[in-house]
C-alpha cells in the first residue's frame, strides 16, 4: 500500500478503606475522545458532601480500588494533525480554523510530520513497541464542536502499544520515604483534538470556538495499576516531566495541553471487579488525586449503604470537592468505528528497512528518533544525586518547577560554593520567594549570577548568613545593583579587625555578668544568648563561629 504523505512543519492522602489489590486488573475499554465542556447532559442530583471513611475494624471487609487512566497531551507542533492551520493559544476564536478544520465539502488530511516524529519519540521514552504499520480509524459521535461528526483516531492499530511508566511513589513525609511502582502502557495513539463549547448561561447559549478542532494529541492509555489518587497523580506528573524533556508536548495542564479521564471501580479482594465510573477533564494533578481519592470513598459508601454503582461519566467539581454525574453509559454508544478511508496506513522504517532512494521528507526512521531521545528525568534525577550529593526529594523539586534546575545549574556553574549550600538557598530561599509572589522561575527579579557572586561572598567569608539574607531581599527588589554593591552601600562586610571583635566580646560579657555565669553553669542556651548579644552589638557583621571560638577562650580562661 502506498505510504501516506507527510507535511512538514517548522501517599499522606492515602485513606484507611482502599487496599492495593495488586494482582487486579480493569479493562478501560474504548478511549473516548477528548472533551471541553463539563456540562453536555449533566445530572441536577446535588453532589453529597465528603464523608471521612473510617478505618475498618477486625473482621470487615476490606476494600481494593482500581484506578486507569486516559491522558491526552497536545504535541507541541506549528500546525494541527491534518491542516495547515496554527496551533496558538488563548487566539481569537475562530481564528485559526482551515477548511478541513471547518469539515466544508471536499477537504481532504495531509498528514502532519512533526506529530508522528513526537508520536514516536514518546513511544520510545515509555519503553514502548512501535507499529511499523499503524491504521487511522474514524469514530463517529455527534457534538457541536466536531463539525465533520467523527474523529480521526488510531482504535485497531495504534502508532504504539506495551509500554511502562517508573514513578516513586511517597509513602512517608519525604521523597526518601518512597517505593518505585511501575503503571503498564496499553497504548499511545495519534488523534484529533475536538473543538470547544463556550456556555452562556446569562443568554441561555453555547457557543463554538473551532481553534482547537485538529491539534494534534497524544493519547496516553494507562492500564489500571494504580490504587489510589496518589499513585494517579504521580504517574500523571511523571509523563508531564518526560513529554517536557522531550518537546513532545508543553504539557500544561493549566492551558489545556494535558488532559486526563480516570476510570475508577473498588471490588473486594478475590471478588469479581466492580462497575467502574469516569471521571472526565481533569486538568490538574491535585484535582486528578481528590477526584480519584473522593471517588473511590463514594462507591465504598454506597456499596455499603445497600446501593449500587453505576457505569457512568462523571465530572470533578473542585469548589465542591466531589463529583457529580454528567452522563450514563448503561446503554454503549455505538462510535460505529470505520478505517479513515483518506488515510493509507502509516508506515515507518528502521535502518535495516529503510527503501532505497527514499525521499527522507516522507519516511520516518525509528533508529534516528531513537538516537535523538533526551536525557530523561528519572536519569537526570539519578545525576543529581550522585553528583551533589543531594537528597533524594531534592531532586524531585528541582525538576518539578519548570526552569529550576537549569538555574540550579548556572547558579552552579558561576560559584564556588559547596553544591550543598547552592541546593539549599536555591529550594529554600529562591524558591520561597517565588512562592511568596506566585512567579514563575523565568519572572524572578534574581539571576543566576546575582544568586553565585551572593554565595561567593557567602564563601569566601566577606559577609554573614544574615547579611546575605538582607542582601537576597535587596536584590530581590531589583534594583539594578550587584550583591557586592548593596555590601559596600550598606556596610554589611564582616569584621575582619579580630582585636576589635575581642574587646566587642569582652565588654558583652562586663555588662552580662547573670548570663556569663549561666554559661559556666553549663547552661547550654547561655552560650547562644552571648553570640546573639556580641552579634547585635556588630549589627550581625560578625562571624558567629569566630564569635563563639573568642567567648569560649575567655570563658574557660
Amino acid at each position: 500500500m502506498a505510504t501516506p504523505v507527510l507535511r512538514c512543519c517548522c501517599p499522606a492522602r492515602r485513606w484507611a478503606l482502599a487496599y492495593t489489590d495488586r494482582g487486579s486488573r480493569h479493562g478501560i475499554g474504548a478511549p473516548a475522545g477528548s472533551r471541553s465542556s463539563g456540562k453536555r447532559g449533566q445530572s441536577s442530583v446535588v453532589p453529597q458532601p465528603l464523608i471521612t471513611a473510617e478505618k475498618p475494624r477486625k473482621g470487615e471487609h476490606k476494600w481494593a480500588a482500581v484506578v486507569g487512566l486516559e491522558i491526552h497531551a497536545q504535541i507541541s507542533s506549528k500546525s494541527k494533525l491534518f491542516s495547515g492551520s496554527q496551533v496558538h493559544f488563548a487566539a481569537p476564536p475562530n481564528s485559526l480554523v482551515s477548511f478541513f478544520d471547518a469539515a466544508l465539502p471536499g477537504t481532504l488530511p495531509v498528514l502532519n510530520r512533526r506529530c508522528v516524529e513526537a508520536a514516536v519519540m514518546t513511544g520510545l521514552a515509555l519503553n514502548c513497541h512501535i507499529n511499523k504499520k499503524s491504521l487511522f480509524d474514524r469514530k463517529h459521535y455527534f457534538y457541536a464542536d466536531l463539525p465533520a461528526g467523527y474523529q480521526i483516531t488510531q482504535q485497531r492499530l495504534p502508532i504504539a502499544v506495551r509500554g511502562s511508566l517508573a514513578c516513586s511513589v511517597r509513602v512517608g513525609r519525604t521523597q526518601s520515604q518512597a517505593v518505585n511502582k511501575t503503571v503498564r502502557i496499553k497504548q499511545i495513539q495519534l488523534e484529533q483534538d475536538s473543538g470547544k463549547s463556550l456556555h452562556d448561561d446569562r443568554r441561555s447559549q453555547t457557543l463554538v470556538d473551532l481553534n482547537r478542532a485538529g491539534v494534534g494529541l497524544l493519547e496516553v492509555v494507562l492500564e489500571p495499576d494504580m490504587s489510589c489518587g496518589e499513585e494517579a497523580a504521580v504517574a500523571v506528573r511523571e509523563l508531564q516531566l518526560i513529554l517536557q524533556a522531550l518537546g513532545t508536548s508543553q504539557a500544561n495542564m493549566a492551558e489545556g495541553q494535558l488532559r486526563v479521564d480516570a476510570n475508577i471501580s473498588v471490588h473486594h479482594p478475590g471478588e469479581p471487579l466492580g462497575v467502574r465510573t469516569e471521571v472526565k477533564n481533569l486538568n490538574s494533578a491535585r484535582f486528578l488525586a481528590k477526584a480519584i481519592d473522593y471517588e473511590i470513598q463514594r462507591q465504598i459508601i454506597e456499596l455499603e449503604n445497600g446501593g449500587e454503582i453505576l457505569n457512568e461519566t462523571r465530572s470533578f467539581d473542585y469548589k465542591l470537592g466531589c463529583t457529580v454525574p454528567m452522563r450514563d453509559k448503561e446503554g454503549k454508544q455505538d462510535y460505529r468505528f470505520i478505517p479513515e478511508p483518506n488515510l493509507p496506513p502509516l508506515l515507518l522504517y528502521d535502518s535495516a528497512s529503510v527503501p532505497a532512494g527514499a525521499d527522507p521528507q516522507q519516511v520516518i526512521n525509528i533508529d534516528q528518533i531513537r538516537e535523538q531521545l533526551p536525557e530523561l528525568p528519572s536519569v537526570t534525577r539519578e545525576k543529581l544525586i550522585q553528583q551533589y550529593g543531594m537528597l533524594p526529594e531534592h531532586s524531585f523539586t528541582l525538576l518539578n518547577e519548570v526552569g529550576l534546575l537549569e538555574f540550579f545549574q548556572n547558579v552552579i556553574k558561576e560559584t564556588r560554593a559547596e553544591p550543598k549550600k547552592v541546593t539549599n538557598w536555591v529550594l529554600n530561599t529562591f524558591l520561597g520567594f517565588l512562592k511568596q509572589q506566585n512567579l514563575a522561575v523565568g519572572e524572578s527579579p534574581v539571576t543566576p549570577s546575582a544568586l553565585a557572586e551572593l554565595l561567593n561572598l557567602l564563601d569566601r567569608k566577606a559577609i554573614s548568613s544574615s547579611a546575605a539574607k538582607q542582601v537576597f531581599e535587596e536584590l530581590w527588589r531589583n534594583e539594578g545593583k550587584t550583591p557586592a554593591q548593596i555590601v559596600s552601600a550598606k556596610k554589611l562586610e564582616l569584621m575582619q579587625d579580630r582585636g576589635a571583635l575581642e574587646r566587642l566580646c569582652l565588654s558583652t560579657m562586663e555588662e552580662h555578668p547573670q548570663v556569663v555565669m549561666d554559661v559556666k553553669k553549663r547552661n547550654p542556651r547561655a552560650i547562644n544568648k552571648l553570640i546573639g548579644l556580641v552579634r547585635k552589638a556588630t549589627l550581625g557583621r560578625a562571624d558567629p563561629a569566630l564569635i563563639k571560638e573568642i567567648l569560649e577562650r575567655k570563658l574557660s580562661s
